[in-house]
């Protein structure tokens, strides 16, 4: 009897024992959320544009932000080009969490290694990955850029039209393809601007002068392509002295300005020359 009731003892032990290690149904609102969220971060840089299934960064300096679902610390985030172990390419960035260690931002100079479209991590160590989590990117330090044409001709009702086209390469594979390009992120679009006077001051600040004529273009992207309505800012001696400024853009954001100084004849509508623009602020737009 006392056997039986020493076994019966046991059982019941056990019973509580097993039933203390039974997972609970928490009431409504109770652990919600909790251990739901991904381990890897969500990670995001300012000037980042996802084209083509890339992510695409600006070069230069750029604010890397790590967003966490739960806080998390302590955090370390590397950009580099290589598998981790770190190699020696690859640099620590600095990162600063707000208040509960969710979000980490900092500050990192990209294109110092790679700035002719190089791809390339960044990574995120915690406590809780076993691996580093890894995301791809690539630097876009390029500029757009095309090859123009210009030309003059006259209007029904006076004053000269002024045209403004990339040049033409013709070939088997690619006829009448235009030149212009952007060999990392891809150009955004482009826009002209034309002045009767030299738009620069001493500073490069345009912001006193009206242009007399824009024009711009975002899709398609290629040929760069502007004619104007019918100009006649004719001087004395019969000329028309233009400047023109082109501005390309690509997808993050680098810009290429480039300018020219067009003379037209007015009684022939013809271009009589293109040359620089008289000013440190602007690139030959056709040389």
């Amino acid at each position: 009897m006392k056997k039986l009731l020493f076994v019966l003892l046991v059982l019941g032990l056990a019973s509580f024992l097993f039933v203390g290690c039974l997972p609970t149904t928490p009431t409504e609102g109770e652990g919600e959320g909790e251990g739901e969220a991904e381990i890897c971060p969500v990670v995001t840089v300012t000037s980042q544009v996802a084209v083509g299934g890339k992510n695409y960064i600006k070069a230069g300096s750029q604010t890397i932000t790590v967003t966490f679902a739960v806080p998390t610390e302590p955090v370390s985030v590397y950009v580099g080009a290589g598998l981790r172990p770190p190699p020696l390419e690859d640099v620590e960035v600095v990162m600063y969490a707000n208040a509960d260690k969710t979000v980490y931002t900092g500050d990192f100079k990209f294109g110092d290694y790679n700035l002719d479209c190089g791809e390339a991590y960044i990574y995120v160590e915690t406590c809780d990955t076993c691996e580093p989590c890894k995301y791809p990117y690539t630097v876009d330090g390029v500029i757009p850029d095309t090859e123009l044409e210009v030309s003059a001709s006259a209007c029904d009702c006076g004053g000269c039209q002024i045209s403004f086209t990339s040049e033409v390469e013709t070939s088997p594979c690619n006829p009448d393809e235009g030149l212009c390009w952007d060999d990392c992120s891809g150009i955004a679009g482009w826009s002209f601007a034309i002045y009767d006077q030299n738009p620069y001051d001493e500073c490069c600040d345009m912001s006193c002068v009206e242009p007399i004529y824009t024009c711009t273009g975002v899709d398609p992207f290629c040929p760069v392509e502007c004619v104007t309505s019918c100009l006649d800012e004719c001087d004395d001696q019969g000329m028309m002295e233009l400047y023109v400024i082109l501005t390309m853009w690509d997808m993050v954001g680098n810009e290429n300005v480039e300018g020219a100084m067009i003379l037209v004849d007015c009684d022939s509508c013809e271009v009589v020359s293109t040359t620089p623009i008289d000013s440190n602020c602007v690139d030959p737009l056709i040389e």
